[in-house]
């Protein structure tokens, strides 16, 4: 499967690319090669534009990846199709030219920084016919994923995450909250009611409410721990998740997921769960500016 990205400026473009086109790579996930690429980069995103020269660099140079000029030359030239761009929000206007090739698109996080793009994006998934599926790799971690599959302690009642959470003023809390909140989702699903965030400097406290009653939480710090994790409270007792200690790296968990929606066109998130996760964060954007209960 000839496999196209979109966006060479963050560096999951190389370490998906690694996973694909190195057969000798520890983690090498088979059945797809990346072979053509459009650089992209936002001019006013100095976490963008510096970083595009590099990736466009490494895949040229190192893998032999073809460099587009334009997207839909990477829509002609591909198979299926990595949207990468790190700045969510060109991920409609990219999606946009792409989507009438009727390829599979996986769009990396966050989907987009608004519900009102994330859902056009998935009106014109629908209208073209074209497969879609958007998510943080922290969603696949082994650790949390084992963790979630084992019953032993009963029913998930309700669930604490936490991680580091950088704000990229052009994103808020999507840059880093998109993680913790796909963490959150994937263990709780959708359903969530309300939000509450407490703040300071150094840390957020995002408080969701389920329609069932339960409550999930994200604690966000700025104070340099950037451990991703979780403690997860069940029935019967209460199971704690450190994603470092994860043996397969979570890039190549979410990987193997992709390379399923490329295959049978068909995503293993329900898309209601992933608009939910955007208006989630919306919703927490709100109550971060006013201190307030914000309904989903």
């Amino acid at each position: 499967m000839k496999i196209g990205i979109i966006g060479l400026d963050t560096s999951h473009v190389s370490a998906f690319t690694k996973l694909l086109n190195d057969p000798q790579h520890p983690h090498y996930v088979p059945g797809g090669e990346v072979v053509v690429a459009y650089p992209g980069g936002s001019s006013d995103m100095e976490l963008s534009y510096s970083r595009v020269e590099g990736f466009t660099t490494e895949l040229r140079d190192q893998f032999n990846v073809e460099i587009a000029q334009t997207p839909e030359e990477v829509a002609e030239k591909s198979d299926a199709i990595l949207l990468e761009s790190v700045d969510g929000r060109v991920h409609l206007e990219q999606f946009q030219k792409i989507v009438s090739y009727g390829k599979p698109v996986f769009i990396d996080k966050p989907l987009a920084i608004s519900s009102k793009e994330a859902n056009e994006i998935f009106k014109l998934s629908d209208q073209y016919g074209t497969p879609i599926m958007s998510c943080s790799s922290l969603r696949y971690s082994e650790g949390f994923s084992n963790a979630l599959a084992d019953p032993e302690k009963g029913e998930i009642i309700g669930i604490d995450c936490s991680g580091p959470l950088a704000i990229e003023p052009s994103h808020g809390l999507f840059w880093y909250g998109i993680h913790t909140a796909e963490m959150l989702y994937r263990a709780l699903g959708s359903g969530c009611e309300k939000v509450t965030v407490v703040k300071n400097d150094d840390h957020d406290l995002i408080v969701g409410e389920w329609k069932d009653g339960r409550i999930g939480s994200l604690r966000g710090n700025r104070k340099g721990n950037s451990v991703f994790g979780a403690l997860i409270h069940r029935e019967k007792g209460t199971q704690f998740v450190d994603v470092s200690e994860d043996k397969t790296p979570f890039y190549a968990s979410l990987m193997e997921e992709i390379i399923h929606l490329f295959k049978d066109g068909v995503a293993s998130i329900d898309r209601e769960e992933t608009l939910e996760i955007i208006r989630f964060l919306e919703a927490a954007t709100e109550s971060r500016s006013t201190g307030k209960t914000v309904l989903l």
